[in-house]
């Protein structure tokens, strides 16, 4: 009888003890699930998508991936903390997001990002960096800046003016010249960055330095370019002097426009749209600098990509980015209200995505 009940006891005890682990194994996994941080390092990545890259798919970024170390992001951008940005910083990023996901702005705000794109974006792997180029906003200067930080040269002042837009000896690579699998992972790690303008006042000062000044010397501007936009859009086809404003403005508002920016190729990049150059509602840029502000965004995207104690941004002239209403008003005051209109109706969405009020000449 006494072995009968030193058995029985036991197996309580085998029983209770089978219990106890199979109620801690239920605690654990229930404790596991309910405190798992979404958006952990391990989380999943919004996925980038290359609409119109040869032989891309749509990209999905695994969880848990490991990026080899000249992949690893760098800068303070990446840190997921708006926090730390400037109030401006964090309501142009929130702005954009709003207007790119407006469906009536739609064919205005999205392009494909596709080898044009792709060819606007310089590297410095480096650091980690892409730079988008929107030129007549000062890209001379941040060209400069990815020259040295790629080691081409020592300081800024070394590098002579010729060089700069030499791409076959600034040492700068576009994005487009990597393979796909390495395009999608600069895209999806690498600091981001562009400069915007007024859209018009960006399209008065390519007119005066492509067509009346041209400083560098480009001779297919005024002989191949400007006589196709004349020929096409001049009205009053007896006068011979050369492309005038208002000639430039009906080539631009013209809904039939792209039968000419095909024959002018890669020159018409001084006076499409910021969409088209660079895509912002498909990529996801870290910092949108606006020329504007210029001596303020500066050093901040310096310091955003981590990068403000190699170089320094050139010095800005005083008064050379403050907005010039009287220039802008002057040049558009012998152009109709319906060359204007159909000028607005091609830049809105550059006008929306980056904040910039429609013009007081054109509503009155």
């Amino acid at each position: 009888w006494l072995a009968s009940d030193n058995m029985h006891h036991q197996w309580l005890l085998l029983a209770a003890c089978f219990w106890v682990i199979f109620m801690f194994m239920v605690a654990s996994k229930f404790i596991t699930l309910t405190f798992k941080d979404p958006d952990g390092y391990g989380a999943k990545q919004e996925p980038l998508i290359l609409t119109a890259v040869t032989n891309v798919e749509e990209v999905h970024v695994p969880e848990e991936k490991h990026w080899p170390e000249e992949f690893q992001p760098t800068g303070k951008a990446f840190s997921g903390n708006l926090i730390h940005q400037p109030l401006v910083h964090m309501e142009r990023l929130e702005l954009l997001r709003n207007v790119c996901r407006d469906t009536a702005l739609r064919d205005l705000s999205h392009t494909a990002v596709s080898k044009f794109v792709l060819d606007r974006i310089f590297v410095c792997d480096k650091h980690k960096i892409l730079f988008c180029q929107t030129p007549k906003v000062g890209n001379t200067q941040w060209k400069k800046v990815l020259i040295v930080l790629n080691g081409a040269f020592s300081s800024i002042e070394e590098i002579p003016e010729n060089i700069v837009h030499d791409h076959e000896k600034n040492g700068l690579p576009r994005l487009s010249s990597f393979s796909d699998s390495e395009i999608k992972k600069r895209l999806n790690l690498y600091f981001k960055f562009f400069i915007v303008r007024d859209p018009f006042e960006r399209l008065i000062s390519a007119f005066k330095d492509k067509f009346v000044h041209n400083p560098r010397f480009e001779p297919w501007y005024r002989h191949e370019i400007a006589p196709g936009i004349i020929r096409k859009y001049r009205k009053n086809r007896t006068e011979t002097k050369g492309l005038q404003f208002e000639d430039f403005v009906r080539y631009l508002g013209d809904p039939n426009h792209r039968w000419l920016d095909v024959q002018f190729g890669d020159h018409i990049i001084h006076w499409v749209t910021y969409v088209e150059l660079c895509a912002p509602c498909e990529i996801t840029y870290s910092v949108i600098g606006h020329h504007e502000t210029l001596e303020d965004d500066a050093p901040y995207i310096l310091k955003a990509a981590g990068i403000d104690h190699l170089v320094s941004y050139p010095t800005i002239p005083p008064g050379i980015t403050v907005y010039n209403r009287t220039k802008v008003e002057r040049y558009f005051s012998g152009i109709s209200k319906r060359d204007i209109r159909r000028l607005y109706a091609r830049f809105e969405g550059d006008f929306k995505l980056f904040g910039y009020r429609e013009p007081d000449f054109l509503l009155n």
